[in-house]
């Protein structure tokens, strides 16, 4: 599903950028140029930015408990 329809970025592409590293909206902006133009997918592209970054430390997190 497109989050960015201006620069056609999808939420795929969001996920892959916060597995890669991405932690702010700032690297999204540098990297995918989400939210960049019109503003309307910026709310979106948060909380699929907070929505990986809480699962990639709840994997971490039971990875070290295991």
């Amino acid at each position: 599903m497109f989050v960015c329809v201006c620069n056609r970025v999808t939420d795929g592409q969001i996920r892959e950028a916060c597995e890669k590293g991405a932690v702010s909206m700032d690297c999204l902006k540098n990297q995918l140029k989400v939210a960049t133009c019109c503003g309307r997918c910026q709310d979106c592209a948060k909380r699929l930015l907070r929505e990986n970054q809480a699962s990639l430390y709840r994997d971490q997190f039971f990875a070290a408990s295991a």
